[in-house]
């Protein structure tokens, strides 16, 4: 899992429609998530292309977009150029390997990205050590879905296991729920979407 090079070989055909439609929905649901979103500083973790991030430019104080692959990085730094913003950054890091002593976020948001990472209690506790304290991290992912065979992805996450995981790593407070449901939108099965809400 991971799949970094097969993100680096799509990154400039990456924002088809469909794909685009869904980011827009899931960044309308992270905004009721946020308190005083304009005070705070938030991380988009494998952010791709940028697409919810790129949302949510003005519900900020600043935002750094981080993803592991160096073509998605790209796409994303030439979206903060065309848009002119400078509150916004984007560095190529993969928390997996590497956890800088000084990035720190009130916010981090990990949105359809949980599900190609194997090492799943590392990430979280390394993404746990990058928030500040009282911060939230916004999970957004597909529910397990039996129909969804692969390699390359977990098939999904049963709401309540992640909570009990995201708990025992050291979160104090956590809720989720569903809120999308979707057509041939994993691995070209019908599925549907959660948030998750952990606080640090």
């Amino acid at each position: 899992m991971g799949n970094i090079e097969k993100f680096d070989s799509i990154a400039s055909q990456y924002d088809g429609a469909e794909r685009i439609k869904v980011a827009k929905i899931i960044s309308d649901t992270i905004r009721p998530y946020l308190i005083n979103g304009k005070l705070k500083t938030v991380i988009d973790y494998g952010c791709g292309t940028g697409l919810v991030g790129m949302n949510l430019l003005d519900d900020f104080h600043s935002i750094l977009f981080i993803d592991a692959s160096a073509n998605m990085v790209e796409q994303v730094k030439a979206k903060i150029e065309k848009s002119a913003c400078t509150t916004a950054d984007a560095i190529c890091i993969d928390l997996v390997t590497a956890c800088p002593a000084d990035l720190h976020a009130d916010y981090i948001i990990v949105a359809q990205t949980l599900l190609h990472i194997k090492e799943i209690d590392l990430i979280l506790s390394r993404l746990l050590s990058v928030l500040n304290k009282g911060g939230h991290l916004l999970i957004i992912d597909f529910d397990k879905n039996d129909q969804v065979v692969s390699d390359d992805v977990h098939n999904g996450f049963h709401q309540e296991e992640l909570i009990s995981t995201v708990k025992k790593i050291g979160f104090t407070k956590a809720a989720s729920k569903t809120f999308y449901h979707g057509k041939k939108m994993f691995m070209k099965q019908d599925a549907s979407l959660f948030i998750l809400d952990a606080e640090k």
